[in-house]
């Protein structure tokens, strides 16, 4: 059993060889490649979390699409004085796919 866990958007991410993972909005073309860093590399019974170590492995992946998440509503309220307000944000966001962890 072979995995990383790579540093992406400020959060850690969990991932093997062929899985979907969801990201913060990346520069980089669909269907095109991106490189990850690794935190912490498992295989099998050895652990590698030294950075020099780290430093020589690479996780690829292949770009699947951009997309946006779900509508979040922010709404303040003040009682008594009329005060309302409503405001929505969506978060970019891009689907990749893990082809290569070496």
């Amino acid at each position: 059993m072979v995995y990383a866990v790579v540093r992406a958007g400020g959060r850690q991410e969990k991932v093997e060889v062929g899985t979907i993972v969801v990201l913060d909005r990346l520069k980089a073309d669909v269907n095109g490649t991106v490189e990850l860093s690794p935190v912490l590399y498992v295989d099998g019974d050895t652990i590698t979390h030294d950075p020099k170590a780290l430093a020589k492995i690479t996780v690829t992946a292949e770009v699947i699409g951009h997309e946006r998440g779900p509508k979040i509503v922010i709404q303040h309220f003040k009682n008594k004085t009329g005060y309302k307000r409503r405001q929505g944000f969506r978060h970019d966001q891009t689907r990749v796919k893990i082809t290569g962890i070496k």
